[in-house]
């Protein structure tokens, strides 16, 4: 786990907000302060909404991806670079082999 720290706060603007959050979140989160695992409920409230929205951008991003699969503008310049970059492709196997 990365290290839980307020300093790594003070390296960001920050922006003091009030949440809400289910008593079974608070009782768990409880344990890992009194073990000194994390400094303090803001650090891993912090940490945890950063690696949340870490996650949601990279399912961002494999959705676009996604979106390739269909798109027909994509797929034609994909072939189209395929096709300029054949040569090239077959010279360097042709190459690598010579060299294995």
């Amino acid at each position: 786990m990365e290290n839980l720290t307020m300093t790594t706060l003070t390296q960001f603007e920050t922006i003091r907000t009030t949440v809400t959050i289910p008593a079974s979140l608070m009782q768990r989160s409880q344990h890992f302060l009194d073990q000194g695992i994390v400094p303090n409920r803001n650090a891993l409230v912090v940490a945890a909404l950063e690696r949340f929205l870490t996650e949601l951008e990279r399912q961002e991003i494999d959705r676009q991806f996604a979106t390739m699969v269909d798109d027909v503008a994509y797929q034609t310049l994909n072939e189209q670079m395929a096709e300029s970059f054949g040569a090239s492709d077959w010279e360097a196997l042709g190459l690598a082999e010579k060299s294995a």
